[in-house]
């Protein structure tokens, strides 16, 4: 059975974007829909995939190991061919040797350029001039990552876990775990699976804040509201953590 996302034609790129993230999880050995078709048809942009029925038992801790077999996968530097879509936001990226300085050039900058178009006040400059600090004592590999991973974009069917709507890229895999713990997290033994399967650096507890400032930001953009509050106050605290 196939399954059809349909849309404006301006999203005819972020459904290719879709279906070359798709590919890539399914290349890494993912349990994610195959990508049938996309293009414009009429009025109207398309991405065909496979349906998948979900509804199966709740294996949290199978999620987990395929997440952390999906960051096995390591890449010779961070970032991806071609720009794609966190959301309904562009994600920029290309190919960088230095984590911190990806971070920095293609996730926040680009977000709080947004913000500011958009007349929102978040002053992020400070935090901006320290972002090495973060990485003093990390040196991650270039994993690659789904990069918009929330309860949202996982599933479960009877043969087991599946995640789905990627914005891939190489990076650090703290990134994805970060994520899964903004917007209501996942349960314990999700975090404890992957721990005892590839356990994080010491450090991700700050490091994940500074992650997900990436989401809350885009989501600022796309809502506005309160999580402008929210990634200001994600700023100040990480400041606060650095001492500043």
């Amino acid at each position: 059975m196939k399954f059809v996302k349909r849309g404006p034609p301006g999203f005819a790129p972020m459904y290719a974007a879709e279906a070359e993230g798709l590919r890539a999880l399914r290349a890494a050995g993912m349990r994610a829909p195959e990508p049938y078709a996309h293009g414009v048809h009429g009025a109207e942009a398309f991405i065909e995939m496979e349906r998948l029925e979900l509804g199966g038992p709740a294996d949290w801790p199978a999620l987990a190991r395929m997440l952390a077999s999906l960051h096995r996968n390591i890449g010779q530097q961070f970032g991806w061919e071609n720009d794609n879509w966190i959301g309904l936001s562009p994600q920029h990226n290309g190919w960088s040797g230095d984590w911190g300085e990806f971070w920095r050039e293609r996730r926040l900058e680009p977000q709080l350029a947004v913000a500011r178009s958009n007349g929102f006040s978040i002053d992020c400059g400070p935090l901006l001039q320290q972002l090495p600090v973060f990485f003093d004592d990390h040196r991650p590999q270039a994993s690659l990552l789904h990069g918009d991973l929330w309860s949202g974009n996982i599933g479960f069917t009877h043969e087991g876990p599946v995640i789905f709507d990627p914005a891939v890229y190489y990076g650090d895999r703290e990134a994805d775990l970060a994520m899964t713990e903004l917007f209501g997290g996942f349960p314990r033994e999700f975090y404890a699976a992957y721990a005892q399967t590839w356990p994080l650096d010491p450090g991700y507890s700050t490091r994940k804040d500074l992650y997900n400032l990436y989401h809350v930001l885009n989501h600022a953009n796309l809502f506005g509201g309160s999580y402008v509050l929210q990634a200001a106050r994600m700023i100040t605290r990480l400041l606060a953590q650095m001492g500043s």
